[in-house]
C-alpha cells in the first residue's frame, strides 16, 4: 500500500485528496497546513509520496525546500499540486518534483495520474 503525506493550505481539498486516496487503496500518512510542519513532520510517517501544494513551497526558494525534502525522504514521490497551468509547471519539475498534477483535473484524471506516478510512468 503507497503511504501518502498531503500538504495543502485548505482543508477541504486535503479532505477531498484523502478520500480520493482512500478510495485508490492508498493510506494516508498525514497531512499538513504549510510547509514548515510538512517538512518537521512527513520525514517521520515513513511516506511514499507526497502530494503538495505549489503555493506551499517557499517564494523564490522552491528547489532548496524540495531538496531538504529530498535529504531527509531520499525515496519519496514528490508531486506538486499545482491550481494554475502555466510557467509553474516546468517551475515545478526543475524544483525537483517527480510530477505535477493540475487542481483543476477531475477527480477521475487525478487518480488515473497518481496511478500512473506510483507505476513509475511518466505523466503528461
Amino acid at each position: 500500500m503507497t503511504r501518502v503525506y498531503i500538504a495543502d493550505s485548505k482543508s477541504e481539498e486535503r479532505t477531498a485528496l484523502r478520500l480520493l486516496l482512500l478510495d485508490l487503496k492508498m493510506e494516508v500518512v498525514g497531512e499538513a497546513a504549510d510547509w514548515f510542519t510538512t517538512l518537521a513532520k512527513a520525514p517521520g510517517s515513513r511516506l511514499d509520496m507526497l502530494l503538495v501544494e505549489w503555493e506551499l513551497l517557499p517564494v523564490n526558494n522552491g528547489i532548496q525546500a524540495l531538496t531538504k525534502l529530498r535529504v531527509a525522504c531520499p525515496n519519496t514521490i514528490v508531486v506538486v499540486l499545482i491550481s494554475h497551468l502555466d510557467a509553474r509547471e516546468q517551475a515545478a519539475l526543475s524544483a525537483g518534483a517527480d510530477a505535477f498534477i493540475s487542481k483543476g483535473e477531475t477527480p477521475e484524471r487525478v487518480a488515473e495520474r497518481l496511478r500512473a506516478v506510483v507505476a513509475g510512468m511518466p505523466i503528461k
